[in-house]
């Protein structure tokens, strides 16, 4: 009975270790997917990027998410097939060094190729830490478990606007990237030396779909917000759609006729699976949403610090990893729908709530509004995930958990093409109603000081109005994903392999 109590303890003990190592990479890579969001008017400055080129700005955030999304379905796979455990080594190096190009960037075309390197390892992480734990902790506890590496993944963006701002304050943003290089080895020496390699499935890698679905999920970005970066013009966005769409059909016709391929179509007739999918890309397209426009609207048209955007966006997001841990448990003990629905209806009443602040909001209404709809995120991020698991084999759970984050990357990727190309036509609209205030000849300059001031003023409703606009469309948004989280079903918890 002793040794058997030993055996138990050594197993529990070796899950905690898999767990932490395959938590602490995660966390970094989320770290670095929201940092830069508080940083990015300081990146804009230091490469002399005018302030009327924003939108080619947002590049530097678009092009981690490209890079996130696109390599990784086919890491993930990669991950399956040679073993986990070399996979996320690898996967953790190439983000080191995407890290160490961002921070030695001087140019906007530099700094996005860099970002998107570092997000292809970044990206990687995550499938192959959520196959790590499922794969080493018992079905008994697999629940928690993954909405604990889910809730250190949401404890990552949480912290990234605050400790991006922190470094901003007492560095320079560049050290955002450098202090990855010391944290990542760490991890990397620690995971080799601690965590045994699994037993590699007998598999293949279906290179070619990866390529195309890859190429399929870069196109679709370029066409929706490529004018941007590559000059105004319908022939860009046509062409790129146009583009995206045959990858995307050469993607599924190559798929139908794969020995073994990189998505295996009948998953896709499996409705929970498929609803799952569905949502969490409406609920990435709404996340985006606010971890841009926050701390933009802070920093902005309330006049604040780039540190204070980061303090106010991390009220919203420090409740994402409390409610990952509570929809773990609420799924245990009743499925998919109570915390789907549950979490998309406070996300939706969380942007209500901020579509109605004023310019002076303060606490408590800041913190409490913020804080509902960060927990609403929180709870959905779970079932979705263990959606994507519960339905494949022991041999495509991390092909599987890629395929789930990369829905939720989409929504992302698409939310903040909109909010790129609609944003800032919309905004031009409503300032543009507004007549210039022009000194006359002859007026004395009280007056045309007054009329300076009320135009200001009306200036800042405007943009307060476009801000306001696009939290009531984030809260329309979470309510059609609650079509999706009833689709789901109840029940879960059970394994299926459908192959």
């Amino acid at each position: 009975m002793a040794r058997s109590g030993d055996r138990s303890d050594r197993n529990a003990s070796a899950s905690g270790v898999v767990l932490a190592l395959a938590g602490a990479g995660v966390f970094l890579a989320a770290l670095d997917q929201t940092s830069v969001v508080t940083a990015l008017p300081e990146i804009i400055n230091d490469i002399d990027l005018p302030v009327t080129d924003l939108d080619r700005g947002a590049w530097i955030i678009t092009g981690y998410l490209v890079g996130y999304t696109a390599a990784m379905p086919l890491v993930g796979r990669l991950s399956d097939t040679y073993g986990h455990r070399r996979v996320y080594v690898a996967s953790m190096l190439v983000f080191m060094l995407g890290s160490a190009l961002v921070a030695v960037g001087d140019s906007l075309g530099w700094l996005i190729g860099a970002r998107i390197v570092q997000a292809v390892g970044g990206g990687a992480v995550v499938p192959v830490a959520i196959a790590l734990v499922s794969q080493n902790l018992p079905e008994s506890r697999r629940g928690i478990a993954i909405g604990a590496v889910v809730a250190v993944a949401e404890a990552g963006a949480v912290l990234g606007p605050l400790y991006g701002g922190l470094i901003i304050e007492l560095l320079d943003w560049r050290w955002i990237f450098w202090s990855n290089l010391p944290v990542g080895g760490v991890i990397i020496l620690m995971m080799a030396a601690t965590v045994k390699d699994d037993r590699p499935s007998a598999g293949a890698v279906d290179y070619t779909g990866g390529l195309l679905l890859g190429a399929s999920l870069v196109l679709l970005a370029l066409g929706l917000s490529g004018d941007a970066l590559l000059g105004p013009g319908v022939g860009w966005q046509a062409g790129f759609l146009a583009a995206a769409g045959v990858s995307l059909l050469s993607f599924f016709w190559w798929e139908a006729r794969a020995t073994e391929p990189l998505l295996p179509l009948h998953l896709l007739r499996l409705v929970p699976l498929a609803a799952a999918n569905g949502a969490n890309v409406l609920i990435g397209g709404a996340l985006i949403l606010a971890l841009v426009n926050i701390p933009l609207m802070t920093d902005t048209i309330m006049g604040k610090q780039p540190l204070e955007g980061g303090l106010r966006l991390l009220r919203l997001t420090m409740m994402i990893p409390i409610g990952a841990v509570l929809g773990g448990l609420l799924y245990q003990r009743f499925g998919y729908r109570l915390p789907m629905v549950t979490g998309l209806t406070l996300a939706a009443l969380g942007f209500v709530l901020l579509g109605r602040w004023p310019l002076d909001v303060g606490d408590p209404r800041m913190s409490l509004e913020l804080m509902v709809g960060g927990l609403g995120f929180g709870l959905v991020v779970t079932p979705v995930t263990l959606a994507a698991l519960n339905h494949v084999g022991e041999g495509q759970r991390a092909t599987s958990a890629a395929l789930v984050t990369v829905m939720r990357m989409v929504g992302m990727i698409a939310g903040l093409s909109a909010l790129s190309s609609w944003g800032q036509d919309r905004f031009q609209s409503l300032v543009g109603r507004i007549p210039l205030p022009v000194q006359q000849a002859g007026e004395a300059d009280a007056l045309f000081e007054v009329r300076s001031a009320v135009y200001q003023d009306q200036a800042l409703n405007a943009a307060l109005t476009f801000f306001h606009e696009v939290f009531f469309a984030a809260a329309i948004v979470c309510g059609v994903a609650l079509v999706g989280a009833f689709l789901m079903g109840r029940k879960g918890g059970e394994v299926v392999d459908p192959s």
